[in-house]
Protein backbone atom coordinates (compact mmCIF):
# COMPACT_ATOMS: atom_id res chain seq x y z
CA UNK A 1 0.00 0.00 0.00
CA UNK A 2 2.75 2.15 0.75
CA UNK A 3 4.18 2.00 -2.80
CA UNK A 4 1.04 2.47 -4.20
CA UNK A 5 0.55 5.51 -2.17
CA UNK A 6 3.52 7.07 -3.50
CA UNK A 7 3.10 6.10 -7.25
CA UNK A 8 -0.21 7.90 -6.74
CA UNK A 9 1.62 10.94 -5.03
CA UNK A 10 3.55 10.94 -8.01
CA UNK A 11 1.47 10.86 -10.54
CA UNK A 12 -0.53 13.45 -9.30
CA UNK A 13 2.21 15.53 -8.53
CA UNK A 14 3.15 15.45 -12.34
CA UNK A 15 -0.27 15.86 -13.84
CA UNK A 16 -0.42 18.99 -11.39
CA UNK A 17 2.61 20.56 -12.73
CA UNK A 18 1.61 20.18 -16.57
CA UNK A 19 -2.41 21.36 -15.29
CA UNK A 20 -3.76 18.20 -16.63
CA UNK A 21 -6.96 17.04 -14.61
CA UNK A 22 -6.30 13.68 -12.70
CA UNK A 23 -9.04 10.62 -12.63
CA UNK A 24 -8.71 7.78 -10.95
CA UNK A 25 -10.40 4.79 -10.32
CA UNK A 26 -9.96 2.69 -7.74
CA UNK A 27 -11.61 -0.96 -7.31
CA UNK A 28 -12.81 -2.67 -4.00
CA UNK A 29 -12.15 -5.92 -2.96
CA UNK A 30 -11.41 -8.60 -0.64
CA UNK A 31 -8.83 -11.08 -0.92
CA UNK A 32 -10.82 -14.61 -1.17
CA UNK A 33 -14.10 -13.25 -1.50
CA UNK A 34 -15.72 -13.19 -4.81
CA UNK A 35 -16.81 -9.76 -6.04
CA UNK A 36 -19.96 -11.18 -7.19
CA UNK A 37 -21.55 -13.05 -4.04
CA UNK A 38 -23.11 -11.97 -0.87
CA UNK A 39 -20.13 -12.20 1.27
CA UNK A 40 -18.09 -9.54 -0.67
CA UNK A 41 -20.92 -7.66 -0.58
CA UNK A 42 -21.68 -7.45 2.85
CA UNK A 43 -17.99 -5.82 2.81
CA UNK A 44 -18.08 -3.80 -0.18
CA UNK A 45 -19.62 -0.41 1.51
CA UNK A 46 -17.04 -0.19 3.75
CA UNK A 47 -14.35 -0.74 1.52
CA UNK A 48 -15.84 1.88 -1.10
CA UNK A 49 -16.15 4.64 2.12
CA UNK A 50 -12.44 4.10 2.92
CA UNK A 51 -11.23 4.57 -0.80
CA UNK A 52 -13.54 7.71 -0.83
CA UNK A 53 -12.21 9.35 1.92
CA UNK A 54 -8.18 8.01 1.43
CA UNK A 55 -8.19 9.27 -2.25
CA UNK A 56 -9.53 12.53 -1.28
CA UNK A 57 -6.72 13.26 0.89
CA UNK A 58 -5.00 16.25 -0.70
CA UNK A 59 -1.31 14.76 -1.07
CA UNK A 60 -2.75 12.76 -4.18
CA UNK A 61 -4.06 15.85 -6.12
CA UNK A 62 -6.55 13.93 -7.74
CA UNK A 63 -9.51 15.88 -9.16
CA UNK A 64 -12.20 13.39 -9.78
CA UNK A 65 -13.15 9.86 -8.11
CA UNK A 66 -14.16 7.38 -10.25
CA UNK A 67 -16.33 5.33 -8.05
CA UNK A 68 -18.38 2.01 -8.01
CA UNK A 69 -22.02 2.16 -6.02
CA UNK A 70 -20.98 1.40 -2.83
CA UNK A 71 -23.78 -1.63 -2.45
CA UNK A 72 -24.35 -4.59 -5.24
CA UNK A 73 -27.72 -3.96 -5.56
CA UNK A 74 -28.27 -7.88 -6.52
CA UNK A 75 -28.02 -8.09 -2.62
CA UNK A 76 -30.64 -5.40 -1.75
CA UNK A 77 -33.69 -6.03 -0.05
CA UNK A 78 -36.15 -4.45 -2.40
CA UNK A 79 -34.30 -3.34 -5.23
CA UNK A 80 -35.35 -4.55 -8.96
CA UNK A 81 -32.09 -6.75 -9.23
CA UNK A 82 -32.21 -8.69 -6.33
CA UNK A 83 -33.62 -11.68 -8.19
CA UNK A 84 -32.61 -14.27 -5.58
CA UNK A 85 -33.82 -13.08 -2.46
CA UNK A 86 -30.51 -13.16 -0.38
CA UNK A 87 -29.95 -10.15 1.31
CA UNK A 88 -26.77 -8.39 2.54
CA UNK A 89 -28.69 -4.92 3.08
CA UNK A 90 -32.22 -3.45 3.55
CA UNK A 91 -32.81 -0.87 1.52
CA UNK A 92 -32.70 1.91 4.05
CA UNK A 93 -28.70 0.14 5.06
CA UNK A 94 -27.99 0.49 1.50
CA UNK A 95 -29.51 4.82 1.43
CA UNK A 96 -27.13 5.13 4.06
CA UNK A 97 -23.90 3.39 2.51
CA UNK A 98 -24.40 6.09 -0.38
CA UNK A 99 -24.83 8.89 1.71
CA UNK A 100 -21.98 8.07 3.57
CA UNK A 101 -19.50 7.25 0.66
CA UNK A 102 -20.52 10.50 -1.20
CA UNK A 103 -19.97 12.07 2.23
CA UNK A 104 -16.06 10.83 2.73
CA UNK A 105 -15.40 12.67 -0.66
CA UNK A 106 -14.00 15.85 -0.89
CA UNK A 107 -13.76 15.34 -4.33
CA UNK A 108 -16.00 15.43 -7.65
CA UNK A 109 -16.87 11.98 -7.79
CA UNK A 110 -18.28 9.82 -10.49
CA UNK A 111 -19.94 6.60 -10.28
CA UNK A 112 -19.11 3.49 -13.02
CA UNK A 113 -22.25 1.01 -13.93
CA UNK A 114 -19.56 -1.50 -13.91
CA UNK A 115 -20.61 -4.11 -16.47
CA UNK A 116 -24.22 -4.15 -14.70
CA UNK A 117 -27.24 -3.81 -17.35
CA UNK A 118 -28.86 -0.16 -17.89
CA UNK A 119 -31.92 -0.96 -16.01
CA UNK A 120 -29.78 -1.72 -12.70
CA UNK A 121 -27.33 1.26 -13.16
CA UNK A 122 -30.51 3.77 -13.29
CA UNK A 123 -31.95 2.29 -10.10
CA UNK A 124 -28.75 2.63 -8.30
CA UNK A 125 -28.40 6.25 -9.67
CA UNK A 126 -31.79 6.90 -8.31
CA UNK A 127 -31.09 5.44 -4.99
CA UNK A 128 -28.35 7.43 -4.68
CA UNK A 129 -30.43 10.60 -5.55
CA UNK A 130 -32.82 9.17 -2.64
CA UNK A 131 -29.54 9.29 -0.07
CA UNK A 132 -28.51 12.20 -1.10
CA UNK A 133 -25.56 11.13 -2.61
CA UNK A 134 -25.08 13.66 -5.28
CA UNK A 135 -22.29 12.24 -7.99
CA UNK A 136 -20.88 14.38 -10.65
CA UNK A 137 -21.92 12.25 -13.50
CA UNK A 138 -21.77 8.64 -14.89
CA UNK A 139 -19.15 6.69 -17.02
CA UNK A 140 -20.86 3.35 -18.31
CA UNK A 141 -20.73 1.20 -21.44
CA UNK A 142 -22.00 -1.88 -21.19
CA UNK A 143 -24.63 -0.86 -19.14
CA UNK A 144 -25.92 1.33 -22.33
CA UNK A 145 -25.07 -1.48 -25.24
CA UNK A 146 -24.51 -4.90 -23.46
CA UNK A 147 -28.13 -6.10 -24.65
CA UNK A 148 -27.52 -4.75 -28.20
CA UNK A 149 -24.77 -7.71 -28.47
CA UNK A 150 -27.41 -10.87 -29.14
CA UNK A 151 -29.10 -8.61 -31.76
CA UNK A 152 -25.48 -8.27 -33.42
CA UNK A 153 -24.31 -11.75 -32.66
CA UNK A 154 -27.76 -13.27 -34.29
CA UNK A 155 -28.86 -10.56 -37.13
CA UNK A 156 -25.33 -8.77 -37.79
CA UNK A 157 -23.82 -5.06 -37.44
CA UNK A 158 -27.10 -3.16 -39.78
CA UNK A 159 -29.51 -4.96 -37.37
CA UNK A 160 -27.18 -3.36 -34.27
CA UNK A 161 -26.56 -0.35 -35.85
CA UNK A 162 -30.88 0.01 -36.09
CA UNK A 163 -30.41 -1.26 -31.99
CA UNK A 164 -28.22 1.28 -31.26
CA UNK A 165 -30.27 3.96 -32.74
CA UNK A 166 -33.25 2.55 -31.22
CA UNK A 167 -32.28 1.40 -27.90
CA UNK A 168 -29.21 2.74 -27.04
CA UNK A 169 -30.38 6.14 -27.84
CA UNK A 170 -33.36 5.49 -25.20
CA UNK A 171 -30.89 4.18 -22.78
CA UNK A 172 -28.78 7.00 -23.30
CA UNK A 173 -31.99 9.48 -22.74
CA UNK A 174 -33.42 7.32 -19.35
CA UNK A 175 -29.84 7.75 -17.32
CA UNK A 176 -29.81 11.57 -18.66
CA UNK A 177 -33.12 12.31 -17.40
CA UNK A 178 -32.18 9.89 -14.32
CA UNK A 179 -28.76 12.34 -13.78
CA UNK A 180 -30.74 15.55 -14.73
CA UNK A 181 -32.19 14.66 -10.79
CA UNK A 182 -29.42 13.37 -8.87
CA UNK A 183 -26.01 14.78 -9.90
CA UNK A 184 -24.48 17.92 -9.45
CA UNK A 185 -21.90 19.82 -11.56
CA UNK A 186 -17.81 19.15 -10.65
CA UNK A 187 -17.61 22.38 -9.69
CA UNK A 188 -20.02 22.23 -6.87
CA UNK A 189 -17.30 20.39 -4.63
CA UNK A 190 -14.75 23.10 -5.15
CA UNK A 191 -17.58 26.10 -4.07
CA UNK A 192 -19.31 26.80 -7.37
CA UNK A 193 -18.10 27.57 -10.81
CA UNK A 194 -15.87 30.97 -9.92
CA UNK A 195 -14.22 29.23 -7.60
CA UNK A 196 -12.50 27.05 -10.11
CA UNK A 197 -12.51 29.92 -12.85
CA UNK A 198 -9.80 31.70 -10.97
Amino acid sequence: TDRKDCVLERIGAECAAADVPLFVEPLAYKKGLDERGLDFAKAKPEAVKAYMAKLSEPRFRIDVLKVEVPVNMAFVQGARANTTGQVAHTKAEALRHFKEAADAATKPFIYLSAGVSDDVFRESLEWAGEAGARPSGVLCGRATWLEGLPVYAKQGRAAFDGWLRDKGVRNIQMLNEVLDRVAQPWWTVYGGRAAVSA
